[in-house]
């Protein structure tokens, strides 16, 4: 019997939920499985996957092939990576302290990763309110400016008006 770990769709149309279950290979794929090992949610971003690693890599050490869209899963999580290195001990290519500091370096180096791409794009999302705020600022100055210059304007009209007002009242009253 081929085992396999696979995705069981659950959920609706258009808002899909997988289970990520260990089944026969030759069982449906939304049917008869061994045992449930978590959950995969896509539609969210980034994609929620919550399973049990333990139990992912007992399977896979015990000969359980992923499918693709779950190797890319326990990839992500370095389960492939912690398979190889286990294989390694296994045939006494490697300790198992070497084992374990190479794959607590890959999940620090991982977890850097992870927090400088967060950092960097909180820092773009920063700058380019900064940038909005400085842009807004400028359209207000030249507004005010504008206002300035209208009022400034009427104003000179205002007196112009007054001064041929009082230009021509006066006029009449000499004659």
């Amino acid at each position: 019997m081929a085992v396999k770990i696979r995705l069981a769709k659950r959920g609706r149309s258009h808002l899909a939920q997988f289970d990520i279950v260990v089944a026969d290979s030759k069982s449906p794929r939304d049917g008869r499985f061994i045992e449930k090992l978590g959950t995969y949610k896509p539609v969210a971003n980034p994609a929620i996957v919550d399973f049990n690693a333990d139990k992912a890599f007992q399977w896979l050490m015990n000969g359980a092939q992923p499918t693709d869209t779950v190797r890319n899963i326990l990839a992500e999580k370095g389960l492939l990576l912690k398979k190889h290195l286990q294989v390694g001990v296994n045939k006494g290519a490697i300790t198992q302290d070497v084992a374990d500091k190479k794959f607590q370096d890959w999940q620090k180096a991982k977890e850097a990763k992870l927090t400088g791409e967060a950092d960097k794009a909180a820092k773009g999302k920063e700058d380019a309110k900064k940038a909005k705020l400085a842009e807004e600022a400028k359209k207000n100055e030249a507004r005010k400016e504008a206002l300035k210059l209208k009022k400034s304007a009427a104003a000179e009209l205002v007196k112009a008006d007054e001064a041929s007002a009082e230009g021509t009242a006066e006029e009449p009253k000499a004659e």
